[in-house]
């Protein structure tokens, strides 16, 4: 069972910035992503000091007993519509089973309750089937598929277009807290 008190999320720091740019260079994440080209650091810097200065975007840093172990990002975050798009890694390998599952509940967690949006989209390549299993596990449901939308390597990929909505989020979130944490009564 994992204390949902050992888990955290804060927003991304400076001091932050060499981690999260070893995860986001690593293979495992840029696989599934839109942007995959190795970022360098500059690059990297100048993306950071324009999330400071956007009221658009999010970035936390998901820690487990005080290590940083993911990211969960919010983007397009439109006040006026109450909407924002999501996106989340793991960016340690060796973790706890589940660690997935609860980073994703606390970032829908923070978007509803921080963020005060009412729609949470995310959008998944279709051959990521682990990430679109887990969307639906946390309650998103499919609106669409997007056909040859993205170039990847050459290639152009399916991806899947997914949303939660905070009424049903808010119906489901003390049974999946329980499921995500493996918390028995």
């Amino acid at each position: 069972m994992a204390n949902p008190q050992d888990y955290q999320l804060r927003p991304i720091k400076e001091s932050d910035l060499e981690l999260v740019l070893q995860w986001r260079n690593s293979e495992r994440i840029r696989a599934n992503m839109y942007t995959d080209h190795i970022i360098s650091f500059d690059e990297h810097k100048r993306w950071f000091l324009n999330t400071r200065t956007s009221e658009s975007v999010s970035y936390c840093i998901c820690e487990y007993n005080h290590k940083s172990i993911g990211t969960v990002y919010f983007t397009d975050i439109d006040k006026y519509n109450q909407k924002s798009h999501w996106g989340f890694y793991l960016g340690e390998s060796n973790l706890m089973m589940g660690s997935g599952s609860i980073m994703g509940f606390m970032g829908i967690d923070y978007a509803f309750q921080s963020l005060g949006i009412i729609k949470l989209c995310g959008e998944v390549f279709s051959f990521n089937e682990r990430a679109i299993k887990l969307h639906k596990k946390l309650g998103f449901q499919q609106e669409g598929n997007f056909i040859k939308h993205i170039l990847k390597k050459g290639k152009y990929e399916d991806v899947i277009s997914l949303a939660l909505l905070k009424n049903d989020w808010l119906n489901m979130r003390s049974d999946l807290r329980d499921l995500v944490f493996r918390i028995r009564e």
